[in-house]
């Protein structure tokens, strides 16, 4: 029934090896998805195609140059990847590469609440905002584009950052998890031309970091106090105090049971 010499518990390990490996490879990309990695990543495949078609054609110089290119690359990918692997390193040691840290999840939904209450406060006065939440997506690149902070999660501190005329208010300010990382960060400005004319540049760049990551950006408007908010490239407008509620839960994938509330920080596919 089965291959020669292969049992049912081998085709049971060989099927575990094959998920376990495929899950690992798929936790990279995650990993360096949205950032300078990914560049660099069509590069090193981009070397390994001219080498395969060297060897088919025969082209014995291109060949040679492409092997030498390959025997270094491994040098090289941990040189040019060194952000990303401490990075995996570092997930790895706190044991939240393969899974959420519970500890981190903790106090959620009074995060949640914080978010709220500063949108709120700045929509009914019409301060200008720009809060992007990191889900799966690395977000480290745009992070260095910032001013670090490494605070506390708060609706003080968070409404501080976009009083008009402070040092931190122009940009955006990136939270991860319960934590404020970095403010007056640059987002890539989308280049859709679906985006109405009446919107902004704040919405322009919440639409351009929802297009190449899978962050929740919520935007208030500076002119007229409304609340919007993007994600996977889509825009949705003019939301009240609950619909922000109801997309935070949705996209954060907030758990309720009787007994605790965790904040699961898990990227939901489409949305």
């Amino acid at each position: 029934m089965f291959g020669e010499g292969y049992t049912l518990f081998d085709y049971v390990v060989i099927a575990i090896d094959i998920a376990l490996v495929w899950f690992i490879i798929y936790k990279l990309i995650m990993l360096i998805q949205g950032t300078k990695a990914v560049q660099l990543l069509k590069g090193v495949f981009l070397i390994l195609g001219i080498w395969l078609l060297s060897n088919l054609f025969g082209l014995t110089t291109l060949r040679e140059l492409m092997s030498q290119a390959i025997a270094w690359g491994f040098l090289a990918i941990i040189i040019l990847f060194q952000p990303e692997l401490r990075r995996a390193l570092e997930q790895l040691g706190r044991g939240s590469f393969f899974s959420r840290n519970t500890a981190e999840e903790e106090n959620t939904e009074r995060s949640i609440e914080a978010i709220l209450k500063s949108c709120n406060y700045m929509a009914k006065r019409r301060i200008g905002a720009l809060i992007t939440i990191e889900r799966e997506t690395g977000m480290g690149d745009y992070v260095e584009t910032g001013i670090p902070v490494n605070g506390e999660l708060t609706n003080e501190l968070l409404t501080n950052i976009f009083i008009p005329n402070t040092p931190l208010h122009d940009g955006a300010v990136i939270l991860k998890r319960d934590k404020i990382v970095a403010a007056a960060c640059y987002l890539p400005l989308s280049e859709s031309p679906f985006i109405s004319k009446e919107l902004g540049t704040r919405h322009r760049a919440a639409m351009g970091i929802s297009e190449v990551t899978d962050a929740l950006t919520i935007i208030v408007s500076e002119e007229t106090g409304s609340v919007s908010c993007t994600i996977n490239g889509e825009l949705q407008r003019n939301l009240d105090e609950e619909a922000l509620r109801n997309v935070l839960h949705s996209a954060l994938d907030v758990t309720k049971t009787p007994a605790t509330k965790t904040w699961n920080w898990r990227g939901k596919k489409n949305g």
